[in-house]
């Protein structure tokens, strides 16, 4: 069999404002088996560039485990090299570019961030991102607001250019031809269920898992199931 050595090597695509933190829980609950490499995504402004990087830090083959954000360099991956990797995990993630109304808010982020209220955008952020009955919880947001403010405001205007500038990833789903898995927190405000649906659609052979009782951190809220999801998946 493999040895220890040989661990399959998986690599982890962020979301924005977040950390090396936010994949903790399925790193402690799966190292022993799979080789973790996390994705660089705090250095350019374009998803693009992040792909890049990403494929650049990558070994030849591997399976990609991306979140939010990390989805949009997640199908930019497989635009510019599907050969490399084995399978496809898409967490809380979704298809199509923003819309004029996401853009305007997009906007709104930047102009508090450059008049210096990095911190008003991380208030603003924090609720949207939990499931409602977690909003409250001190250990998660204070988690979140550390991980943003590690990010911190340079960081996330160039992340939020890069997503702002985003194309619509929708008419290449059908090209995309390994394994692939969706999984979303049933409570995600960000993700919809009826943006699973269109890449599930899109996407030859995907499945969906749904978690319950989650929002749009899956691996923080539901640190268990979304281990126990991406570990039998992995394993196949």
């Amino acid at each position: 069999g493999l040895t220890m050595d040989a661990k399959p090597p998986v690599v982890l695509a962020s979301g924005q404002l977040l950390t090396a933190a936010f994949w903790d829980p399925l790193v402690e609950a799966l190292g022993a088996r799979f080789a973790f490499i996390e994705a660089d995504h705090t250095q350019d402004e374009t998803i693009a560039g992040m792909a890049e990087r990403l494929l650049a830090g990558a070994p030849e083959r591997f399976d990609l485990v991306a979140h939010a954000m990390g989805g949009f360099t997640a199908f930019e991956v497989m635009r510019r090299a599907p050969e490399r990797v084995r399978s496809l995990a898409l967490l809380s993630t979704l298809a199509p570019n923003d819309g004029p109304a996401q853009t305007e808010r997009r906007q709104g982020y930047i102009r508090l961030v450059e008049d210096g209220n990095f911190q008003g955008v991380v208030d603003e952020r924090v609720p949207i991102l939990l499931h409602p009955g977690r909003r409250g919880d001190p250990r998660l947001v204070s988690l979140i607001r550390s991980m943003a403010m590690e990010t911190g405001a340079e960081t996330f205007l160039r992340q939020q250019r890069a997503i702002m500038g985003r194309i619509d990833s929708r008419p290449s789903l059908a090209a995309i031809r390994c394994p692939t898995l969706l999984v979303r927190g049933r409570e995600d405000a960000i993700a919809s269920a009826a943006h699973q649906q269109e890449m599930l659609e899109a996407i030859p052979g995907a499945r969906l898992e749904e978690i319950a009782e989650c929002g749009h951190l899956v691996t923080l809220e539901r640190p268990d199931e979304t281990a126990r999801i991406l570990g039998g998946w992995l394993a196949r």
